[in-house]
This record gives structure tokens, C-alpha cells and sequence, in this order.
């Protein structure tokens, strides 16, 4: 039998188990900490309404997210300059993703609702993945699994320095 290692989902399982079923809303407690955490938090960018986050749990390497910091669901509800700011958080987003991977093309989305596939559907968000020409292989669709090919501080590094390069 081939083990694939995965040490860094232990965090998850702990804490997943700890909090029970009770879940909190990373999109409020992440940029409510301390610039100085900003890396473990997988805090990107802090803008004037609105900041870029690293999905922990990525799709695939580069699997970023922007959100606004003001807890609503519905996108609906967001004020003009919120869009304003997320869009332009999304445009450098894209752009640092862009210079950091040269990805062959990006998955950008909304999961509105439990139902359309939102995971913190208390808190809209916006998910932008690249994508590469055979990234979908066997191990996610027969093994359930995820080969992510660089580590999550490396890859916040990365888009780091290019997301600061598209300001």
C-alpha cells in the first residue's frame, strides 16, 4: 500500500474536532488578528474595505479568496465601494497569480447559499483558483485526495511578493 503524508492536515482535524460542530468565521477572525500573523493566517493583502486570503484547504496551489470584512452573506448586500474594493483586490489577485504560477487559466467564483456549495456561507466570498492543463487527475476523482506540489508558506510567499508588485 502507497501512504501519501499530509502531517500539515493534522492542525485541521484537531481543531475541527475541538470546536465540534461549532465553526467560526474565518473571513472575521483571520483579519481580525494581528498584522504580524498575517502569515500563518494566510492573510495576503489588507485593503480599505476588503482584504485577499489563502484557502487553506486549496483546490489547487494559488487557490486564493477576497472577501469583504463586513460579515454579510448575500452579495446583494454589499455597498458599492465594497465591489469597488473587491474588485480591484480580485484584478491584483489575478495579476499576482498570473506573474507567481503563469497559470493556463483561473476559476473565479461565488458560492452564494449552503446549496450552491458556499463552506462559510455566512460570509460571501470570492474564490479565485488556477488552473493548468491536467491538474484533475486520478487521485482527486478515484482517491479522493489533492497532490499539492509546494507547501503553504512557500506559496504565500510567492504571491506575496507578486501581489505587492500589482500595486
Amino acid at each position: 500500500m502507497n501512504r501519501l503524508w499530509a502531517p500539515w492536515r493534522l492542525k485541521y482535524i484537531l481543531e475541527d474536532s475541538a470546536l465540534g460542530k461549532e465553526k467560526m468565521c474565518i473571513f472575521c477572525f483571520y483579519p481580525s488578528q494581528q498584522h504580524g500573523s498575517d502569515k500563518e493566517n494566510l492573510v495576503l493583502y489588507r485593503g480599505k474595505l476588503s482584504f485577499v486570503i489563502m484557502n487553506r484547504y486549496p483546490y489547487n496551489t494559488g487557490h486564493i479568496m477576497v472577501a469583504p470584512y463586513r460579515h454579510t452573506s448575500s452579495f446583494q448586500d454589499l455597498s458599492k465601494e465594497e465591489l469597488e474594493d473587491i474588485s480591484l483586490l480580485m484584478k491584483s489577485g489575478i495579476h499576482a497569480l498570473q506573474e507567481a504560477f503563469a497559470p493556463e487559466g483561473l476559476n473565479i467564483g461565488i458560492n452564494q447559499g449552503k446549496i450552491a456549495g458556499a463552506g462559510y456561507e455566512e460570509h460571501i466570498h470570492v474564490h479565485i483558483v488556477p488552473r493548468w492543463n491536467g491538474d484533475t487527475n486520478f487521485m482527486p476523482v478515484v482517491g479522493d485526495t489533492k497532490v499539492l506540489p509546494e507547501s503553504l508558506p512557500d506559496t504565500y510567499d510567492r504571491i506575496k511578493e507578486k501581489l505587492h508588485e500589482a500595486y
